[in-house]
């Protein structure tokens, strides 16, 4: 993939490259990645998304690989252990908001029986591109106002618009992207 076309912000790293090319855009409709996404997002706040990306996997392992049930159940003990985990974001109130969302999160999937349905409904289970970057937003700061109202936190409309694009509810590859067509095809 050398000579491919990518989208200008993926090429200025490897780790960039990787998730350009495999995950970034692509519909996912898997409620523990959707999860994830969106609190991997959340951590971003105030930071690069290369710094999420380079502590992904002690993310994983350090929040029981975002297993929401288990993460629902965590001590005062556990938030002390990952306010001390150097591998992850050491920030008090984005640990304490995996741990409200994880509650929220189960809510969400009682109440609408999956994750991927609530989420999907904000665009009627069609992804917008990047042509559409209006309505894309207006969606993105409905969600945020939703996910907010049942109890999740870190999930403004900057977050929301980084998690739509992240799990393919948005295109914004570029038109001359080679994952552009790809992702359409999805």
């Amino acid at each position: 993939m050398a000579s491919a076309t990518r989208c200008a912000w993926s090429e200025t790293n490897e780790l960039f490259i990787a998730y350009h090319d495999q995950e970034w855009g692509v519909p996912e409709h898997n409620d523990r990645i959707l999860f994830e996404m969106l609190n991997l997002e959340g951590a971003q706040a105030g930071l690069s998304w290369l710094t999420v990306l380079r502590k992904r996997d002690t993310y994983r392992q350090a929040f029981d690989n975002f297993e929401a049930r288990r993460i629902s159940r965590y001590t005062d003990e556990k938030r002390a252990e990952l306010l001390n985990d150097t591998g992850i974001i050491r920030n008090r109130l984005k640990i304490n908001a995996v741990i409200e969302n994880a509650r929220a999160f189960l809510q969400i999937e009682e109440e609408y029986g999956s994750f991927d349905t609530y989420v999907w409904q904000f665009v009627s289970g069609k992804n917008l591109v990047h042509t559409q970057h209006q309505a894309a937003v207006l969606v993105s700061e409905q969600m945020s106002k939703d996910l907010k109202k049942h109890g999740f936190r870190f999930v403004g409309p900057t977050i929301c618009y980084a998690f739509m694009q992240a799990i393919g509810m948005v295109n914004d590859h570029s038109p001359d992207c080679f994952r552009f067509q790809e992702v359409m095809a999805l």
